[in-house]
Formats: C-alpha cells, structure tokens, sequence
C-alpha cells in the first residue's frame, strides 16, 4: 500500500536511525481504521529539547514528553509532535517494547487524538480503541 499523501513525515533529530519505510507502512495500513481520508496531517520526529519547549510552551510542563498532538481546522487534521530521544528511552526500559513498535504506538495515540479522542474526558473509550488497534497493529 502507498504512504498516503495525505500525511508528511518529517525527522527532525538525528540522534536515532528512523525506518521511515516501515513507519509509512504502518500509517498507511492504520489509516481506514481511523476512517482519516482527504484530510492533511504531519508527523514530526523531534530531539527532546525541542519536546521540552513545546511542552512548556503549550501545555506548562518544563520537560520533556513523549508525543503531544495539535489539532487542525476542517482540510488540515493537525501534527502530530514525538519525541524520538523519549521513545527511544521508553524502548529500552521496556523487556518487550522495541523503539519502532513504540513509535508506533504513539503514532496511533496521536492520530486517536486528532480525529477527536481524548482519554482525559471520554470515562476510557479512548482506551479501548487504542487497546484494540494495539492489538490488531501489534504495537
């Protein structure tokens, strides 16, 4: 399946080798469950310094996180912002969790978020959707 044109994939740091083949595939294939069509987003691979800022900028928080998304208007479904450094580290204390498996993963979660989801406010339907793509995506 093509990588939709839809979605821009942009490495931003260079501290950890990207397989962008094997992230293309992925959002190609996930894409029809999220019913995501004609709408333009952004993936954006980036340094935890530049997680840092953003985080506090956006959201008050003075350190770095993992992924956080921004939400666009009607034709742009928004970006989606991870940091490879904190995905990297998650990976490496996890015994079963791989660094491109988790990039995965928060790819998903960010998608879930810019077509609407939110599991700080949705009593857990976030969740369950997330649990079962992880499951179907295996990430």
């Amino acid at each position: 399946m093509a990588f939709p044109r839809e979605c821009v994939l942009i490495n931003k740091q260079r501290k950890h080798l990207i397989d962008r083949r094997a992230l293309r595939a992925f959002v190609s294939n996930l894409l029809p469950d999220l019913d995501i069509k004609d709408r333009t987003f952004s993936i954006v691979l980036v340094s935890d310094e530049m997680m840092r800022e953003y985080n506090h900028r956006f959201r008050g928080y003075d350190k770095p996180t993992d992924v956080l998304s921004f939400r666009g208007d009607q034709a742009y479904l928004g970006d989606i912002l991870i940091s490879a450094e904190t995905a990297y580290n998650q990976s490496r204390k996890s015994r079963t969790l791989s660094f491109e498996t988790n990039l995965r993963r928060l790819i998903l979660h960010g998608l879930l978020h810019l077509t609407g989801h939110d599991h700080e406010t949705d009593n857990g339907e976030m969740r369950a959707i997330e649990r079962r793509l992880r499951r179907r995506f295996r990430c």
